[in-house]
């Protein structure tokens, strides 16, 4: 049976829509552009705000066509099935749009860039699946044609009670904000997309793990005349013993599990309370520096709650938590007024970024500038030899937050002329600061309704 099945969701596919009459698109070499379809998605391609596109899936292709002197021109589609079907139709060169690996399908693979595995994902305020029997009665919805409407379809003829909704042609994030909200019952998706969804929803849990692995893969022509497929592979492979992927993966995904549930559920809860009243001071402050003003507010989050008022044991206090020091070169009277506190805390990133070297670029630049609010720039510095000593980056977020927790070993805190330093400290609070800004930037359009427009394109 599994196997008729099989069949007829590969005839499915071809009978989809049959090839048009056009010429299939000139060789990438010819025009010196790689044309590529892709889709909207949380991990494959982000259309942010300001900043224009990034993602996963489309800095690795705009590494793999530069390496090829191409340029690269995405054309979104609007689901995966229309992109792989792109592919094989001659209209683009290769599809990179968080596609599972499917070798049913009339299609060439490149080699996996990210595993995944698959869940059901529910509201935690719902009953648990301990087992496949207790999903009888229950309605799963999932992202049409997709891998996991397989698995789901098995699991159906296992258990018919199950009722299956396939039909969405929305983005796993668009369900799972639904499921957030109520409105569906579980949702069938891969862990990375529950974790980014997570980071806002923290309503929404596990369920039920399903019995599915596969992979994201670019998918590739059968027919390739232009030997786009052998180039695909020498660049993914090289790309993963340099570590490329690994940064790749560390910058859009590293830091979204750092902080809980209840995590969550306090920043979302201070958000309603406090941000509203002190958006116009990040968004001056965002003016006079040309950072996001959502990564400032982010970064006062992390050191005070949006309390003006805070204050340390060390003796640093207010919004943006400066030492009297600090507030004092920065033109800072009173460190308990909001306004002045953000803007010299706005200063004070931003003169830290500016003093970095010019090969280090961003968003690695802010990242560092970031840990370097935390450390002072005289360990950044330390931290940055002791990273050339190790034969690393020292450019590099990648490499420099491996490097920082060694800072508060006597053997390497006798190389620093600034004496040890917490910076395991200074690791946490920077991949903090990216995970509320990344929701922040989901999130922070809502509160009057109006688009903002950074002029400064950072990674969540």
């Amino acid at each position: 049976m599994r196997r008729i099945v099989n069949i007829l969701v590969v005839v499915g596919w071809l009978a989809s829509g049959a090839p048009g009459e056009a010429a299939p698109i000139a060789d990438p070499w010819e025009t010196g552009e790689l044309v590529v379809a892709t889709r909207e998605d949380a991990i494959a391609y982000v259309m942010a705000e300001g900043s224009g596109p990034g993602g996963f899936e489309h800095d690795l292709v705009v590494e793999f066509a530069r390496m090829l002197d191409l340029r690269a021109r995405f054309v979104v589609y609007p689901d995966s099935t229309r992109a792989m079907e792109a592919v094989r139709d001659g209209e683009v060169h290769l599809a990179a749009a968080g596609l599972a690996h499917n070798p049913r399908l009339p299609l060439s693979w490149s080699a996996p860039l990210r595993e995944l595995d698959y869940v059901l994902v529910g509201r935690s305020d719902s009953a648990g699946v301990d087992d496949e029997t207790e999903l009888d009665g229950r309605s799963i919805s999932a992202r049409s044609g997709t891998l996991q409407t397989q698995a789901l379809s098995d699991l159906r003829r296992r258990r018919p009670a199950v009722e299956l909704d396939m039909s969405h042609r929305e983005s796993d994030q668009y369900l799972l904000d639904r499921l957030a909200a109520g409105d569906l019952d579980l949702v069938a998706t891969d862990r990375a997309h529950f974790a980014l969804a997570a980071q806002i929803h923290p309503q929404l849990d596990i369920k039920h793990a399903l019995q599915l692995k596969s992979a994201i893969a670019w998918a590739l022509p059968m027919n390739d005349d232009a030997g786009l497929g052998e180039k695909v592979a020498a660049f993914l492979g090289e790309a993963s013993s340099n570590g490329l992927i690994a940064r790749m993966a560390d910058r859009y995904f590293a830091h979204v599990r750092r902080i809980d549930e209840a995590d969550v559920a306090m920043f979302l809860e201070r958000m309603d309370e406090r941000l509203a009243r002190y958006r116009a001071h990040f968004l001056e402050a965002q003016t006079e520096t040309e950072i996001d003003w959502r990564y400032l507010a982010a970064l006062a989050y992390q050191e005070s709650h949006w309390d003006p008022l805070a204050r340390s044991r060390t003796g640093v206090r207010g919004m943006m938590m400066l030492t009297s020091e600090t507030a004092d070169s920065l033109g800072v009277s009173d460190r308990l007024n909001a306004r002045e506190s953000i803007l010299g805390g706005a200063r004070y990133l931003a003169k830290l970024r500016d003093a970095l070297p010019e090969e280090i670029s961003e968003p690695d630049r802010t990242w560092i500038a970031t840990a370097a609010y935390n450390l002072g720039m005289g360990h950044m510095n330390g931290a940055r030899a002791i990273a050339r000593g190790l034969d690393k980056d020292d450019a590099s977020w990648w490499d420099l937050k491996s490097v920082l927790p060694l800072m508060s070993r006597p053997a390497y805190a006798a190389r620093l002329k600034s004496g040890p330093a917490r910076g395991g400290e200074a690791v946490i609070m920077t991949e903090n600061v990216r995970n509320y800004y990344g929701m922040l930037v989901r999130l922070a359009p809502a509160l009057d309704g109006q688009p903002d427009r950074s002029s400064v394109g950072l990674r969540p």
